[in-house]
């Protein structure tokens, strides 16, 4: 039996039952799953090991890379700066980074490009995989590439890419990196565990990772999804090991706790309200959060609806039954979620990943048990 800690009040006893169904199961080897409703943690769940030789206990202060959903943090950066009316949604990308208007890529919107219509997936020519840890050179590659389709017509998820072009975007506005404005910002007075890039210093808190054993189901495979996942230059795919941990590309480098990113999310569905502090306008919150674009994924083999850089629940509805909810969903499981409707925040984090790209069974299950006790 797993010991499962943290805190469950007597209407989320039924979300404990799950939580622990799925160590009976064997689903998991550790695992954390936190909700925050009107401001306040109302539930933080937790079980497991942070190792493969379960020795060492899943616990509070365990980080976990959780890979995609660091794009809402992406989603929430490039969000403040239009907030404070130092960018707009609608201008062009090379309005900011002359160098991208290349290829015909001139007419490029920002919200194109962070809802995944700018055409650059990955890069379809071979490359050496150890090129992720060079900022200047990804960004040099995908400013010169020409799309893979005609920007705007359609999306095709950018599992990667779209975190350099969202960090370009921003550090030429803001002068910083994502991943340290986030820190300066947000993370430090707030004091939130969640980071875009991995200092040395918290190496030794993050869990091992169980990879999935077999590869996700992409549907039928084009040129636009070989280029985004299956290349083998398409990722740094642990051969850059601690060099690409340390980067801070916020499309897929980050590590968290779930109750860090459930009350970062909790946040958004609060009226960007955060332990007294407003990180993002209600105006802005909308904004960032309303349907960019919708149909077919040409990389995912999903009909998406895609907002300023966040996924939005409705069409697949793997966080619950709320359609105004957004958030993002990770490699091999983990996700977090804005629910604003109901005022509502919440993330799942583990170690054992599974196959699916989006809407893993384990969160899904957890989430439609709160719903249920709400």
């Amino acid at each position: 039996m797993v010991d499962i800690t943290g805190f469950a009040p007597a209407r989320f006893a039924g979300v404990k039952d799950v939580f622990a169904r799925a160590f009976e199961a064997g689903e998991e080897l550790g695992a954390r799953f936190t909700l925050v409703e009107d401001g306040e943690v109302v539930l933080d769940l937790m079980g497991g090991w942070a190792d493969r030789k379960r020795e060492a206990p899943f616990g509070e202060d365990t980080l976990v890379p959780v890979f995609s959903t660091t794009k809402s943090v992406s989603a929430l950066m490039i969000a403040r700066l239009v907030d404070a009316g130092r960018l707009d949604y609608g201008q062009t990308v090379a309005s900011v980074w002359p160098e991208f208007g290349q290829a015909g890529k001139g007419a490029v919107t920002i919200e194109q490009a962070i809802s995944h219509q700018a055409g650059l997936p990955g890069f379809p020519e071979p490359m050496d995989p150890g090129l992720w840890v060079d900022w200047d050179a990804i960004c040099a590659r995908l400013a010169a590439m020409a799309p893979m389709w005609p920007p705007g017509s359609a999306s095709g998820y950018h599992p990667v890419t779209v975190g350099y072009i969202a960090g370009e975007i921003f550090r030429r506005v803001d002068g910083r990196t994502i991943g340290t404005a986030f820190r300066e910002d947000i993370g430090d007075p707030f004091g939130l565990d969640l980071w875009v890039g991995l200092p040395a210093e918290h190496e030794h808190r993050v869990a091992e990772l169980v990879r999935p054993s077999a590869l996700p189901d992409f549907g039928e495979i084009n040129d636009a999804t070989r280029a985004a996942f299956l290349a083998p230059w398409s990722s740094a795919a642990g051969k850059a090991g601690a060099d690409y941990r340390r980067m801070e590309v916020p499309s897929t480098n980050g590590y968290a706790t779930a109750e860090a990113f459930a009350k970062l999310m909790g946040a958004l569905a609060n009226d960007g309200w955060l332990d007294g502090g407003e990180i993002l306008s209600p105006a802005l919150i909308a904004e960032a959060s309303r349907e960019r674009i919708r149909g077919q994924d040409l990389v995912l083999p999903y009909v998406m609806s895609w907002a300023a850089g966040f996924m939005r629940n409705e069409i697949n509805f793997p966080w619950g039954p709320g359609t105004q909810s957004f958030g993002h969903s990770g490699w091999g499981g983990s996700c977090a979620f804005a629910d604003p409707e109901r005022r509502l925040g919440g993330a799942y984090v583990m170690n054992r990943q599974g196959v699916a790209l989006m809407g893993d069974a384990r969160p899904r299950r957890l989430i439609e048990a709160a719903y249920a006790a709400l």
